[in-house]
């Protein structure tokens, strides 16, 4: 996608745009009210499968897992995700864009994870905001696709657009394997899948 087809509007001169500080603000005391209640606050609003018996699928729980996290480990790193790969998305989309974008991919990710959980029977909670980053990140090698991110480990140099792909492979392959149990490898790619279609239909609508 070329980045020009949206018009770059400035949202902020700070160094964390305004939704972005907000999803923060959010996450964080999302966070400190688990740290307080994690059983209520898990029973009510983290992603429980449909049919699950006690605790029950709410609706509302499409949003609300994406705000809750299960360690300092786990919400560090979607908080740096989400600052490191929003901002410029941030900036190209407009704050309103942006903001109705990782909705969609936090949403488009729990429905993915719905179904898998039901083909698989399990039932278990699903918390984490990384559908949503990973949606960033999609949006990021699309709009962004020949700028240098650095990986943590190992620290190496690579265009985004091989970092993504690569990124979504590894997630493929993980959650087909089996390899990494206890995270949720396909909500992951569902944030990127809804990402992928709703920056295909806003393209889609420009140039109509």
């Amino acid at each position: 996608m070329n980045q020009h087809i949206y018009q770059r509007r400035p949202v902020s001169n700070s160094a964390i745009p305004t939704v972005i500080f907000g999803l923060l603000v959010a996450n964080g005391l999302v966070f400190a009210a688990q740290q307080m209640q994690p059983n209520m606050m898990a029973y009510y609003f983290a992603l429980w499968p449909l049919g699950s018996p006690r605790p029950e699928f709410q609706v509302w729980q499409l949003l609300s897992y994406g705000f809750m996290h299960g360690g300092l480990n786990h919400i560090f790193f979607n908080m740096f995700g989400l600052w490191m790969f929003g901002r410029d998305i941030e900036n190209v989309l407009g704050s309103k864009r942006f903001l109705i974008y990782y909705l969609t991919c936090v949403v488009g990710a729990a429905i993915v994870q719905l179904t898998v959980a039901g083909l698989q029977g399990g039932i278990y909670p699903t918390v984490g905001a990384s559908g949503g980053v990973f949606g960033l990140l999609l949006a990021y090698a699309m709009f962004f696709p020949n700028r240098t991110v650095m990986l943590l480990f190992p620290p190496i140099p690579m265009k985004a657009k091989y970092f993504v792909l690569g990124y979504g492979l590894l997630e493929l392959y993980l959650g087909v394997s089996g390899r990494s149990p206890g995270v949720a490898n396909f909500a992951h790619l569902g944030g990127m899948l809804f990402g992928f279609i709703l920056l295909h239909r806003w393209r889609s609508s420009r140039r109509s």
